[in-house]
């Protein structure tokens, strides 16, 4: 057996990565294992075409929190963010297009192609949802209550939820209604025109395999807009180099806290002595022994493939082979001879460089949904493209581009017994011909493509189901009982194992937080509660 290890941490994607470096830089010795040969998880750069450059899955930058950029100092290795000054442009299908970001007037004057009154609602809908935003902000960065505990659990559930008590009536209906809505029954209190719901709404089903219409589909919208980059709130961003850029300047500053990092280390199991975790057995038959055992997997994965059932009680396992996976998402990296010549904006433009959604409507995202559950994805595609090679030329050569398209509504497992593997390029075709719909040029651009199923995503990334976020975002699997209740304080099913992944609060996306925050456990547990968590 290796030399025995304060912590090992189960797989190298950001939080892994981040939560490692909190626990090194306290002094702890820490060990990362990667399956992959690179780490970074669905946070990487990879060329997929000669030439050609692209984050593979992630792709945009919001939500990766302030704190743990400054406290790693990843600026210093080596990331640089640059804003997106434009948030969307949406195409409609009659011809017209709608223009968000670049300041609240210019979004107003965009809104009043379609409506007046939605342009007069919507800086009360930014102040009211900003607000709302700004108790998640807080919320996300604390660990929730254990109700195991029960009495500091009360205390520390009141503690975190007195924003909201102590707030206005206001804030209490907006926060009722984001929770509880569907995302058309949200948005439509507020506007009334088809195309500024849609370019609202395309958030509420981004990685969510549902429809707008949905119960609690109004807080994914939400989870989306409660980033920031650059100080900016709710901002989005481009990393240089692509999303791995985040990931490598995070390996960076693990290796110079002391962690040290296996690539090609995938771990068979969890090895359990007793109620204690004590190391993991790599599938080369190396045992690494630890006092803790990190997990930054899906909580499904971890669970019902990674840890011995005996070492579980019976009820938890159920739960967790219960855990809703499934994003509905199909991730498309393209090649491009020149950039899409849309037909409702002819020519080259700011809109480019912002996030183009071809979802002009509700119903449309309705239908697409629809579809996906019965024919396996929709005959009409949501589709996000973000061209980051507008503001990144180190990604394509000259004159060329590089595309990310992000596709909703695909569904996890195919029906009848199909396989992704037999339908990958015909859903990519289709993808393909629909961005065309709108840009006659693309097809023919098109030089070269990678294309990942939801079932691609789980093969290369562990995203069981093909889920970004490591498990559905909706209210029974979020903050206390995100993976489960009594284990959604960072401390897992077994003595001495943690999560620090997307499956703990506050969640998915490029956060860093649930690593960060999973740190601040462990370090209590290892040091005692009165220990720096910082080091």
């Amino acid at each position: 057996m290796a030399g025995k290890y304060d912590v090992v941490i189960i797989g190298g994607g950001h939080n892994g990565l981040v939560c490692a470096f909190y626990l090194a830089r306290a002094g702890l010795s820490v060990r990362v294992c990667e399956r992959r040969g690179v780490v970074g998880g669905a946070a990487v750069t990879e060329e997929f075409h000669p030439g050609f450059r692209n984050s593979v899955a992630s792709y945009t930058v919001s939500l990766l929190n302030p704190a743990v950029i400054r406290e790693m100092g990843l600026e210093a290795h080596g990331l640089k963010i640059l804003n997106r000054t434009l948030s969307n442009f949406l195409p409609t299908e009659d011809g017209r297009y709608l223009l968000i970001g670049d300041g609240l007037e210019k979004t107003q004057s965009e809104f009043r192609k379609f409506s007046n009154a939605d342009a007069e609602k919507l800086p009360a809908y930014y102040e009211r949802l900003d607000a709302v935003a700004d108790v998640l902000r807080d919320i996300s960065m604390k660990t929730p209550p254990n109700p195991k505990h029960r009495m500091s659990a009360a205390l520390k559930a009141a503690s975190q939820l007195s924003p909201v008590a102590r707030g206005s009536g206001q804030l209490h209906q907006d926060v009722l209604d984001l929770f509880t809505k569907s995302a058309r029954s949200f948005l439509d209190a507020w506007f009334d025109s088809d195309p500024v719901k849609a370019v609202f709404g395309f958030d509420a089903v981004v990685g969510n395999y549902a429809s707008p219409d949905t119960p609690g589909s109004a807080y994914v919208l939400l989870h989306h807009v409660f980033g920031e980059v650059n100080g900016i709130k709710g901002a989005w961003g481009h990393a240089v180099g692509g999303m791995g850029a985040i990931t490598q300047a995070m390996k960076k500053a693990c290796e110079a806290a002391g962690v040290e990092i296996t690539t090609e280390a995938p771990v068979k199991s969890v090895m359990v002595d007793g109620e204690d975790a004590t190391g993991v057995m790599l599938e080369s038959g190396e045992e690494i022994a630890a006092a803790r055992v990190v997990s930054n997997v899906n909580p499904k994965l971890l669970y019902t493939r990674l840890t011995p059932a005996d070492a579980l009680d019976p009820e938890f396992r159920r739960r967790m082979e219960g855990w809703r996976c499934g994003s509905g998402t199909l991730r498309m990296n393209v090649a491009l001879s020149e950039l899409p010549d849309f037909t409702c904006l002819p020519g080259e433009g700011e809109h480019h460089r912002s996030g183009i959604i071809i979802a002009p409507s509700l119903d449309y995202m309705d239908r697409a949904f629809t579809d996906a559950k019965q024919y396996g994805w929709s005959r009409k595609p949501i589709v996000e493209m973000l061209i980051p090679s507008t503001v990144d030329d180190s990604l394509a050569p000259p004159g060329q581009h590089v595309a990310s398209l992000f596709c909703q509504q695909f569904a996890p497992e195919l029906p009848d017994g199909k396989s992704w593997s037999d339908y990958r390029e015909e859903a990519a075709d289709h993808v393909i011909e629909t961005v065309n719909n709108y840009a006659p040029n693309f097809k023919k651009s098109v030089l070269g493509r990678m294309v990942l199923t939801p079932q691609d995503l789980e093969d290369k990334f562990g995203l069981m189901g093909g889920d970004i976020f490591h498990g559905a975002m909706t209210l029974d699997q979020m903050w206390a009982a995100r993976p489960a209740l009594g284990v959604g304080d960072y401390r897992g099913a077994v003595k001495r194992l943690y999560h620090c992944g997307s499956g703990a609060h506050p969640g998915g996306g490029v956060t860093g937080l649930p690593g960060r925050n999973a740190a601040r456990e462990i370090l209590k547990d290892a040091r005692g509660p009165l220990a720096s968590w910082l080091g």
